[in-house]
Parts: C-alpha cells; structure tokens; sequence
C-alpha cells in the first residue's frame, strides 16, 4: 500500500532537491527506454485497430488516423533522439520532462481522435472505443516511469473515451467496465511508479557511494602521495644541510687543523641551517595550507612600504651578486587617499620574500625589479621581474606542483620545491592570485595580485621597527617556556632586539611573576607541564588588576587547534616555533601600539605572526 501512496507522497513532502532531481531524470531515463517497446505495441495493435475500423460507416477515417499516429510516433522519436544528441537538455529534469508530457499528449491526441472517429462509426462504434480505452490503459503503463507524465498523459487519454462511452445510454454498461479498467491501471501506474522511484533512489545513493569511495580513495592517494614527497624531501634537504653544518662546525672547532673558526665557516653554517628552517617551515604551511587550516587576517596594509623594506633586506645579497635590484611604483599608488591592499600583511609579506628569493637565487647576472600598480578598481599587483634563465610553459606549469624542481636551473640551489605552490595557496586564502609569465633566455616575471579597496586606509605597519629594531623602545618581557632550548634561542632574539627579558619555566609561576612585576608582554608556550598556554593567558586574563590588559603572545610549534585555544583564551597573537627576528620584531611593534593605546581598544589586531 506505501508503494501506491509514495509517488505523491513526493509531491508534497519537501525530499532533498538532489535526490528528487536524480529519481525524477532516472525515471525519464526510464521512460526513453521503453521507445522501443511502444513500437512493438503500435506494430502489434495496428492490425486489430485497421480490422475493427473496417466495419465502421467512415471507414475512410482510418486512413487518416492511421496518419496522424505515424506522425505522432516520427516527432516523439525525433524529439527523444534530439534530446539524446543534447547533453544540456538531457541533464535538464525540468526541461526534459515538459519535452515527454508533449510529447505524451500527442498520445492522448490521437486516442480522442480514435474516440471521435467512433462517434460515427456505426456498429463499431463500441468496438473502436474499448480499443480507445485500451490504447489509454497502455498509456498509463508507458508514462508509468515519469510521474509528472503519468499524472498528466494518462488522465488526458482516458477522459475523451470515457465521455463518448457515458454519452450512449447503449454504451453505459460497457463505460462501467472501462472505468474500471482505467482505475485499476491507474493504481497498478502508481505502485510500479513508487517501486521505480525506490528503486531509483538506492540507485543515486549508491552513485553517491561510489562517488564519496572515489573521492576518498583519491584523497587518501593525494596524502599518500604528499607524505612520501615530503619524506622524500625532508630527508634529502636535512641530509645533506645537517651534513653540511657538521663539516663546517667540524672545521671549525679545530679538528680540520685550524684552532679558530673563521667568517666563511660560520657564515656557511649560519646559511646551511636557515635554508633547513626555510624548507620545515614551507612544508608545515604547505601541509597546513592543503588541509584548510592555514589561518590568514585580512586587513589595510601599505604594500609600497613592505615592498620597499622586503627589498631593503635583500639588497645585500643582491649587491653581492652584481645584481642592480629596483621598485617601481606606479604614479599615485602611494597616495595616501588612494586606498589600500586589502590582506595579510605576514602572508603578503612571505609570498613576496619567496619571489624575491627566487629571483636572486636563480639570476646570476643583470637586474632585478619590484613593480607596484593598480590592476582595476578593485586590484593591486605586485610584479618581481628578473633577468634569469626563464622557463618554458611546461617548466613553469611544473614549477607551480608541490615538491617539483626545474632540473635545467636548479642544479646546485638548495629548497623544497614548495616556494611557488605554497605562495599560490597563501594568495588564494586571501582572495588574491599568482600569475607567471616565463621566457627561455630572458627572464621571468612573477605576478601577485591582492584585493584593493579604494576606500580604505593603511593600518600601522610594523615594518619599519624590523628593520630598525633599535629604534622602538625597551620593552619589558615575561616568557614563559619550559623548554630550556626554547627558552635560550627566544631569549636570544628579544635581547638582540634591545629589550629585557625575563624567564619562568612554567604557567603557575608567570602568573605568580605577572602580579608582583611590571611587564610590557607576556609570551607563553602554547604546551607547559602542570598549567598550559591557553589555560595560562585564560587565567591572566581573568585578573582582576591591569595585569589583565598585557598584551599576551602565544608561542606554539605549529597545530591550528593549539593555535585556536590559545586565541580563544584572550591571546593576542600566535607565533610558531622556530622564531624569526622578523617575526618576533612584527609582534612586539604590534603590542607597543597596544600598549599605548585605550584600554578598551580591540585586542585583535596582532593576528598571526607565524
């Protein structure tokens, strides 16, 4: 009995759209498919329908009707066909299904006909128009897969027959019988329609089966896939820098036959272990980029002024290469009521490092230049041009894969292969895009286009104070870390930033600290024994006394969730281990501006220093 209810049941009940849509084509896909099968019926009752028609009075009618069924038959089979030939129109329920009930009622048209041709037909009369009620029966069998056409076609055939049936008082015994049979196939429509439909829909929810089975399977083959590039990667790259390293400290501490080290030593060292963090670095944004955690903070920056800062840093090795390295701003970019890029200024500022690195590794003689320009109302690009070895288009496609080198112009240079590819994902998170034009010979030119608001006004920029670290005042610093290492290597960097530190080994004790002490920053280990980051600047927030409004960093090794307790807790920005000069000098700009500011200012304006 739920089969004979659930087809109109479907009508009212608001099913998922993706499924009523994937049973209704099924059942037109169903339809089509009996084509053939109405052939055979029409060649099988043709003869019968030509035998009775002879006994009629217009027997002429025939051939005329005989016409008009041909015809019905060539345009619903050329419709079909055409339809078959059209994969928009195929894929279209909507479309498709105003196509079969047409078409259908060209049917139910030439069952009336049959109706009509029986009015005066005579002793036949009766004959003709139980073959009407038949043809209209058979109907309900061929819409049966459409519910639309069933609902619609087989109604319209049926009620021409039945009315010249109950017109006759010699005809209303016979109209009995036809209601009867038009009822029951009515109701045996409806329950194979809801069979159908059932049938139909384990068959999309296995579909969507496959499908998810497919996708995982191609997931787990990309991260398969990824995993062994990575180990790949990492292996060789620390392999050979540790080795590296080993030799030249080996050297250096007299073993080699010198008593002091000397500059090169120490400078090769120092350069073999930041391409080593270089290369962690870019596989953990690149891992934590795919997977959709890589946070960014979108927000009005000066990107003339990065542009120039990121190139004053380069510009010794630039000079140490013979390379003439440049900007170039387009006319009234710089205004100060022109607008501003809109994104991350860490990010922007990493993806224009990683070009610029590119640039001077790969360009052995002629210039380097930054370019600055509007692109549109609503974008700013930023190009890095050079003058290297250039690419072919299907060096430069391949330059774009994770952990994919160009073998003609990476002999001899150190990386992951990670640069350009983690710099198009950092630009997507932050609705730009990387664009590269490549000639073989003569250079590359590498493009960065961010959003631009007209509108809007350049936040302070921290930029300046890493370049000239002196130049901020001395802060006072509580850190929090129970690593010893950890703790030393930080310390290192805010005392060669100028600032005074001080060190707890554990949460309970800062707390403690933080209330007898005055502190400019608090910077906290995202993992303590006893009492942990986040439950540590949970608990300086929670104090009742200006302690409370410190500005406080957390310091974590990398996971998003460690990253998101932490936020959650009131810190105002997140550093990932290892720490940078650049990016430790970024936090601390930020918190002096908090510092000064109101006490009700916002506390999210640090954002991700990683």
């Amino acid at each position: 009995m739920s089969a004979f209810f659930e087809p109109l049941i479907d009508l009212f009940v608001d099913a998922p759209a993706a499924r009523r849509a994937s049973v209704d084509l099924q059942g037109l896909e169903a339809q089509s498919a009996l084509l053939p099968y109405a052939l055979i019926f029409f060649a099988v009752g043709l003869p019968i329908f030509i035998w009775v028609g002879s006994f009629a009075h217009n027997a002429a009618w025939v051939s005329a009707l005989l016409v008009q069924l041909a015809l019905n038959w060539a345009i619903f089979y050329v419709v079909v066909s055409w339809m078959r030939r059209r994969p928009d129109i195929a894929a279209d329920v909507a479309a498709r299904t105003r196509i079969h009930v047409l078409g259908g009622l060209l049917w139910a048209a030439a069952v009336a006909q049959i109706a009509a041709f029986a009015v005066a037909a005579g002793p036949a009369r009766e004959a003709i128009l139980l073959v009407a009620v038949g043809a209209a029966c058979v109907l309900f069998f061929f819409t049966a897969p459409s519910l639309p056409s069933l609902l619609i076609v087989a109604p319209a055939a049926a009620i021409t027959p039945m009315i010249v049936l109950l017109a006759s008082e010699t005809t209303r015994t016979t109209a009995t019988m036809a209601w009867a049979a038009i009822a029951l196939s009515m109701a045996v429509a409806l329950m194979v329609n809801g069979l159908l439909r059932r049938q139909f829909a384990m068959n999309s929810e296995r579909e969507q089966l496959i499908a998810a089975r497919a996708a995982s399977y191609d997931e787990a083959q990309r991260l398969a896939k990824s995993k062994s590039d990575i180990l790949a990667t990492l292996s060789h790259e620390i392999r050979n820098g540790l080795t590296g390293v080993a030799h030249v400290l080996v050297a250096a501490t007299g073993n080699g036959g010198r008593a002091a080290p000397s500059r090169e030593q120490l400078s090769a060292a120092l350069t073999a272990a930041q391409d080593l963090i270089t290369v962690l670095n870019a596989t953990l944004d690149t891992e934590t980029a795919q997977a959709g955690r890589l946070a960014v903070h979108p927000q009005p920056f000066d990107a003339c002024r990065l542009a120039r800062n990121l190139v004053l840093l380069a510009r010794p090795e630039a000079n140490a290469k013979g390379l003439e390295l440049t900007v170039h701003v387009e006319e009234g970019v710089e205004d100060a009521l022109s607008g501003a890029a809109v994104a991350d200024t860490v990010r922007t500022g990493q993806i224009l490092t990683n070009l610029l690195s590119n640039a001077l590794k790969y360009t052995s003689r002629g210039r380097i230049e930054v370019r600055i320009q509007r692109q549109g109302e609503h974008c700013l690009r930023i190009e890095v041009a050079d003058t290297g070895p250039g690419l072919s288009v299907e060096e430069l496609e391949l330059a774009f894969k994770p952990f994919s080198r160009i073998e003609r112009t990476g002999v001899g240079i150190s990386g992951a292969g990670l640069g350009l590819s983690l710099a198009r994902d950092l630009a997507r998170l932050m609705g730009g895009q990387i664009c590269a034009e490549s000639a073989v010979g003569v250079g590359s030119r590498f493009c960065l286009d961010l959003p631009f608001d007209p509108l809007a006004r350049p936040a302070p920029d921290a930029s300046d104070e890493i370049l000239a670290p002196g130049a901020a005042r001395t802060l006072r610093i509580l850190i929090a870390e129970d690593d010893s290492l950890n703790a030393a290597m930080l310390r290192a960097v805010l005392e060669q930033l100028g600032h005074q530190v001080a060190h707890v080994a554990d949460g309970k004790r800062a707390l403690e600290l933080a209330q007898l002490c005055e502190f400019d920053l608090i910077m906290v280990d995202g993992r303590m024994p006893e009492m942990g980051g986040a439950e540590t600047v949970a608990a300086l927030r929670a104090l009742p006394t200006a302690v409370a409004r410190i500005p406080i960093v957390a310091v974590i090794g990398g996971e998003a969730d460690e990253a998101q307790a932490c936020a959650e807790a009131g810190a105002d920005a997140v550093l990932r281990k290892p720490v940078s000069v650049s990016g430790v000098a970024r936090v601390l700009a930020s918190a002096a501006g908090l510092r000064e500011a109101p006490a009700h200012t916002s506390r999210t304006g640090l954002g991700d220093a990683a």
